[in-house]
């Protein structure tokens, strides 16, 4: 296999693997948001609703802010959380698992294979 067809190769594995990635995160994302109490856009307000949240309640606004950059990542929104010279970082992968189907987690188990090869 020539490189360019291992890219070629490699891209369609990308392209195959965002919109599912993206579903699965996003549809995380939208559960923790409904189950948190509404989160104010206003940087001063977003404060105050911060320090009102319990641990658990803190630890999953973390977690709703990890997914949402994720999201953006996928949709070629990039976010200084994730190099933009990486199509799906290795978090995006993580949390997706266990929130895929099988057909997906395959061409994971195969972008992160083909990860480790370069």
């Amino acid at each position: 296999m020539t490189a360019s067809t291992v890219e070629a190769t490699s891209a369609a594995l990308v392209a195959a693997l965002r919109v599912p990635l993206w579903n699965a995160l996003a549809e995380r994302a939208d559960t923790i948001r409904r189950a948190l109490p509404a989160r104010p856009e206003e940087a001063g307000e977003r404060l105050r609703w911060l320090q009102a949240l319990n641990a658990e309640e803190a630890r999953r606004a973390a977690l709703l802010d990890r997914l949402d950059a994720l999201c953006a990542h996928l949709a070629d929104r990039p976010t200084l959380a994730y190099p933009t010279s990486v199509p799906i970082p290795e978090a995006a992968l993580e949390e997706a698992e266990g929130f895929v189907g099988e057909d997906v987690a395959a061409l994971i188990t195969e972008y992160r294979r083909r990860g480790k090869a370069r």
